[in-house]
């Protein structure tokens, strides 16, 4: 075995890789390490005797076992680690579960986002994914951190098959000290990733050969059936978005920064919306890329590291990021050149969905431990590729409940077969995949944190104007930029601003150095009337998505849904 030898952790390891307690399987099954059983049970059940246990390994010793035993992995030119998930190139949603048990049954949204699973069958995927790992020459244990306030992190165990994974989950997660993995003793949530392994399609509430399930009452998570790392990942996210609140925090899928005054700013947004980018500021401080919980005292980010896309990346756009990407990073799913080993971002031909898994120090201004004050300002991003949202407004605490419940971004004509035009995303909180409880719950958590803190609001669309996507143009990042500066200094709140008909949102002025006439948009059309139309048209389908939460939205909330325009 690797890594820590100590009987403590022997036999905490050991306990992790046992069956379900009570579950009907042979003596000897499931163990490993020479312990328990005979070797004619150990032969029996497939389990190999001295099984090689890679417990918290440096990422140096993570790259020899990747590159020797994982076909296609190689190192890029950069030091990187060039990974690949296989078929499964995204997260797979529609194979989610979670157990419905009787401690979590009543908190739990069920619908869209969570299916339900019984106990018996997330067993068999358990035993199942058990079984896989356990007749495996090695396997790979990454004991580490969600949440950098030891107040309130967890302790999280993954168990792999994979080398690459062991290394992802080294990056995404906080690493303890010698000390505090002396001393880790039990888990407090266990990821079993046998996602080489497709699950029982025959097994009731499978609808594939994946499964990502959730048992709360347990505090486990099984992957079967896709190699993608992202899953591990969400699923820690959808754990801190059933765990906070229920402890009266809030969870946010959000990145996190910190100015030289210590104010913080949260940018929430969908893929392809500036989370990331605009968060990686060189004048500020970052706390984090994508999860965070807001409590009473302040921020703190979920993760020890960032999982940044990497489509289209270059080092003038995004300086930071594409200079971490180094060794102990990983890039994943991207195409990298046979001769040189360099890495092509352009190139999406496996996937779009590429992306870079390295730890937060890797960026030059990171904040360690990843931990802020109360936000001073918080920023929802939207990329409207119907291009008549305005470039900036201020929202009130209600009109940012109902923004942020919406979750709004565009996808642009032609990214799918069929699609001629814009086509709307809404994702609820900005990360519906992820919720637990119902969207209104974290809404009302956010605008109670926004009237006890006085933040301001703001919604930011890094889309279109002058038209929609096709006939007008892109927001420039330069301007984009220049409005978060305002935002962040504080200049752009003492800004008188003009109520936009319909929608209600409170456009700003004048912001400096940005054109005035991109930031009412109507003003930027060459066909007033169209204009109107197409706002009306997107106005509509916020209407229609808001309908599914009218049974929990308080009136408030309601009321500040967008009108047509007259």
């Amino acid at each position: 075995m690797s890594g820590d030898k100590s009987p403590s952790m022997m036999e905490s390891l050991q306990k992790t890789l046992q069956p379900s307690a009570g579950s009907d399987v042979p003596a000897g099954y499931g163990q490993y390490m020479g312990g328990g059983g005979s070797a004619a049970n150990k032969e029996d059940s497939g389990v190999a005797p001295q099984q090689e246990v890679v417990h918290n390994a440096t990422p140096a010793k993570l790259y020899e076992y990747a590159l020797r035993y994982e076909k296609g992995t190689i190192i890029t030119n950069t030091g990187a680690m060039a990974a690949y998930s296989g078929l499964k190139t995204g997260r797979s949603p529609k194979d989610k579960r979670v157990v419905k048990e009787e401690t979590s049954a009543e908190d739990v949204w069920w619908g869209p986002v969570n299916f339900p699973l019984d106990e018996e069958s997330f067993l068999l995927n358990r035993e199942r994914a058990i079984d896989y790992l356990n007749t495996q020459d090695r396997i790979f244990v990454v004991d580490a951190f969600a949440g950098w306030d030891a107040r309130f992190r967890i302790k999280v165990r993954i168990v792999c098959q994979r080398a690459y994974h062991a290394l992802f989950m080294t990056n995404m997660l906080i690493r303890p000290t010698p000390e505090e993995l002396a001393s880790f003793g039990e888990p407090e949530f266990t990821i079993y990733n046998a996602g080489c392994f497709p699950c029982n399609r025959f097994v009731q509430g499978m609808s594939s050969s994946t499964t990502v399930s959730v048992n709360f009452q347990r505090n486990e998570m099984v992957i079967l059936g896709t190699q993608y790392a992202g899953e591990m990942k969400k699923g820690i996210l959808t754990v801190m978005m059933y765990l906070m609140p229920k402890r009266g925090m809030l969870t946010l899928h959000s990145s996190a920064n910190e100015g030289p005054d210590g104010d913080t700013t949260l940018f929430f947004g969908l893929s392809g919306t500036g989370k990331t980018t605009l968060s990686a500021d060189p004048k500020r401080a970052l706390i984090g890329d994508d999860e965070h919980v807001w409590h009473d005292d302040g921020v703190f980010n979920i993760e020890g590291g960032c999982y940044a896309k990497c489509i289209g990346l270059s080092r003038e756009q995004e300086p930071e990021i594409y200079d971490a990407v180094r060794f102990g990073a990983i890039v994943e799913n991207c195409v990298i050149d046979e001769k040189t080993r360099q890495i092509d971002y352009d190139d999406k031909s496996i996937t779009e969905n590429t992306r870079c898994a390295y730890p937060l120090e890797f960026i030059p201004n990171a904040k360690i431990p990843a931990v802020g004050r109360h936000p001073k300002n918080v920023v929802l991003l939207c990329c409207d590729a119907f291009g008549v949202l305005p470039p900036v407004s201020k929202l009130t605490p209600e009109q940012c409940m109902y923004q942020f419940i919406s979750g709004y971004t565009a996808k642009v004509a032609g990214t799918e077969e069929g699609v001629k035009e814009p086509t709307p995303n809404f994702s609820a909180c900005f990360g519906g995949p992820f919720l637990v409880w119902h969207p209104c719950k974290y809404a009302e958590m956010l605008a109670e944190k926004l009237r006890q803190t006085g933040a301001s609001a703001w919604l930011l669309n890094t889309g279109w104007v002058g038209g929609k996507y096709g006939v007008g143009s892109r927001i420039k990042l330069k301007y984009t930029r220049l409005m978060v500066d305002a935002i962040n200094d504080g200049s752009l709140a003492k800004i008188p601003t003009t109520a936009m008909p319909g929608t209600g949102l409170h456009i700003p002025n004048e912001v400096p150095g940005v054109p005035t006439e991109i930031l009412s948009p109507w003003k930027s059309w060459a066909d007033v009337a169209e204009y109107k139309a197409t706002l009306n048209k997107l106005t509509g389908m916020f209407q229609d998505n808001m309908s599914k939460y009218l049974d929990r939205a308080s009136q408030d909330v309601v009321a500040a849904a967008p009108k047509q325009w007259a």
